[in-house]
């Protein structure tokens, strides 16, 4: 069936609960390394004072021993350090408190009314919890276990913030591995402009205001003929799109300069194929990567890359016009403790789900009980590339 990952867990529930399977048996895992990515999720210039309580601990309750995966499913949990005050607004079995006043003001940008209306709530929290973008623990957690299993083929993943309200940096002709690395040392993840965002910022903030932005994310080292062309589903491109589109906040994603495309003609655009038998594992090369490293829905052996744009936080200290579902008066919407900018941790889930597409197709392609049967059909592969 391949990997699969599910999340559960609410805003200001007991914690995140996350479930992965399809993982080969004899994979180490370093609990550190997630712990870490989630440290980054938390991060950056202009995010809630919420993360600095939100230290992320990850348990693990099932699918390893002394480190390694057993092939069975894999289970992580992370507690929610705020719940013990939310555990009267948010018991599981319990009762409403007393005096409770449910949430009935719609915020503009959300999924309240509509997920109101759906599901007949009579109370917005309910949708407000599970809405919420604390659930991206999970992708999060998702994330990082693929990034392990990508190592295991020479496949690095990465990102940089490229705007972040209005001011961009410039990435054209600019090598990716330098953008990345320059990135890893910017708390706004940004390999420069870093002072004329963080200004930019700091005004959103006086004005009560909020900002959205663009990011890059990109994977080295992919080897050709991931994905498909015979099924939907089974295309490179398709899955990207699915689940950096599925992050919350995200409105516009391309593969490659995919938006260029439209303008350029063909000549100009597609990527030229060129032949240099001294490459490894593959002698077929391209001098651009306009298509993000994708043809037709297979990798073409070029780095994979993708961008995605950000709507600014929805949830603004100086109110949006609403109306009040109950009395359906005119009301300014209810202010909730959020982030002025969260383009830079919304980065962080991105690199994630880039991660876990790629793991996925690997897993597809190579796949086998153990990752040394994994390990051993990938590194035949390798062979039979090097000999074209």
């Amino acid at each position: 069936m391949g990997l699969e990952f599910r999340t559960a867990g609410e805003s200001h529930g007991k914690g995140i609960l996350v479930y992965l399977s399809g993982f080969p048996a004899g994979m180490d895992i370093d609990v550190a390394f997630i712990e870490g990515e989630l440290s980054r999720r938390r991060k950056g210039f202009g995010v809630s004072p919420r993360m600095d309580l939100e230290e992320d601990r990850v348990e693990v309750l099932s699918g390893l021993r002394f480190g390694k995966t057993l092939g069975s499913p894999l289970v992580f949990w992370v507690r929610n350090r705020e719940y013990e005050k939310w555990q009267p607004l948010m018991d599981p079995v319990g009762e409403k408190p007393e005096g409770y006043e449910p949430v009935t003001v719609p915020r503009p940008g959300h999924a309240d009314l509509g997920g109101m209306v759906k599901y007949r709530f009579d109370d917005i929290r309910n949708v407000i919890e599970r809405a919420s973008a604390r659930e991206t623990v999970g992708r999060c957690i998702a994330g990082a276990v693929a990034k392990l299993f990508l190592r295991h083929f020479g496949v690095r993943v990465g990102g940089f913030v490229e705007s972040i309200g209005g001011v961009r940096v410039e990435v054209e002709d600019r090598p990716f591995e330098e953008m990345v690395e320059r990135a890893l040392l910017s708390p706004l993840a940004a390999p420069d402009k870093e002072e004329e965002m963080k200004r930019r910022i700091a005004e959103a903030i006086d004005s009560g205001d909020t900002l959205g932005g663009t990011f890059i994310v990109v994977a080295f080292h992919v080897v050709p003929g991931l994905g498909s062309y015979v099924e939907l589903e089974k295309r490179l491109d398709s899955r990207l799109a699915f689940y950096l589109m599925g992050i919350p906040g995200i409105k516009g994603v391309e593969i490659g300069a995919g938006f260029l495309g439209a303008m350029l003609p063909g000549s100009r655009f597609h990527d030229e194929i060129w032949y240099d038998r001294g490459r490894t594992p593959f002698p077929f090369y391209r001098r651009t990567n306009r298509s993000g490293g994708v043809e037709g829905g297979v990798s073409t052996g070029e780095a994979i890359w993708a961008r995605c744009a950000m709507k600014p936080i929805p949830t603004l200290r100086q109110g949006l016009h609403s109306v009040d579902v109950v009395s359906k008066e005119d009301v300014v919407a209810r202010y909730e403790r959020s982030d002025v900018c969260a383009v830079p941790r919304a980065l962080v889930v991105g690199e994630a789900m880039l991660s876990w597409v790629l793991a996925c197709a690997y897993e597809e392609k190579f796949g086998g009980d153990t990752l040394e049967e994994t390990v051993g059909r990938f590194r035949e592969y390798c062979a039979y590339l090097e000999s074209l």
